[in-house]
């Protein structure tokens, strides 16, 4: 299944849960779910009840939406973590965690991750100095992520990083906002990572 494309607003009251879709119109309080915070349809505002398996759905396609990637992309992720050792979930989630748009991200050089993975795919960002337009490449600790020189008058960009104020930064990156590059110091620890997805029920749907 490719990546949706659709109304990421309709997505997050369908699921029922802010996934970031929305940057700077969620901060402004302008979200669609704080509006209306229910399902969106005529029936939208009924009482559902959901069974295991759709639980189990929902928790997958809310870490699958947020962090933008397709089902295939999605599923090799897990088939990977669950060859590793540790904890399949948490390992899951780092990985999802060091996908080149989330970092962008996670520098605050975009307000969506959606936003992250355009500049990617357009070049404006370099990976240790070399140009990287691959949104899934995954970074390692240590790496150095930067925007092109080309690209540092971009006024979207400049926009993400003044939001960074209001929003702040995570922990494990290092950012210079004036020089717009940073340090991907660290893979995170998963109670450090804070998503509104309990990956436990996405093992037990892959499980099956």
């Amino acid at each position: 299944m490719a990546r949706y494309r659709g109304p990421v607003e309709r997505l997050e009251r369908r699921l029922g849960v802010d996934l970031g879709l929305k940057g700077e119109r969620r901060l402004a309080g302008k979200s669609a779910l704080e509006k209306r915070p229910y399902a969106p349809g005529q029936h939208g505002q009924r009482r559902t009840k959901i069974s295991e398996y759709g639980l189990q759905l929902q928790e997958k396609q809310k870490a699958k939406f947020m962090y933008g990637t397709s089902e295939k992309q999605f599923r090799a992720l897990y088939k990977e973590a669950n060859r590793k050792e540790g904890n399949t979930g948490n390992v899951l989630v780092q990985l999802l965690e060091q996908r080149l748009d989330n970092v962008v991200y996670r520098m605050g050089f975009a307000t969506t991750r959606a936003s992250a993975r355009q500049f990617v795919n357009h070049g404006h960002i370099l990976v240790d100095g070399k140009r990287v337009d691959i949104p899934s490449f995954r970074v390692k600790a240590g790496q150095k992520i930067e925007i092109r020189e080309k690209s540092k008058n971009n006024v979207q960009i400049l926009r993400a990083i003044e939001l960074t104020n209001q929003t702040g930064m995570v922990e494990w990156v290092d950012v210079d906002k004036e020089k717009l590059f940073g340090i991907f110091t660290r893979v995170p620890e998963r109670d450090e990572i804070s998503i509104p997805v309990e990956e436990r029920l996405i093992v037990e749907l892959y499980s099956k």
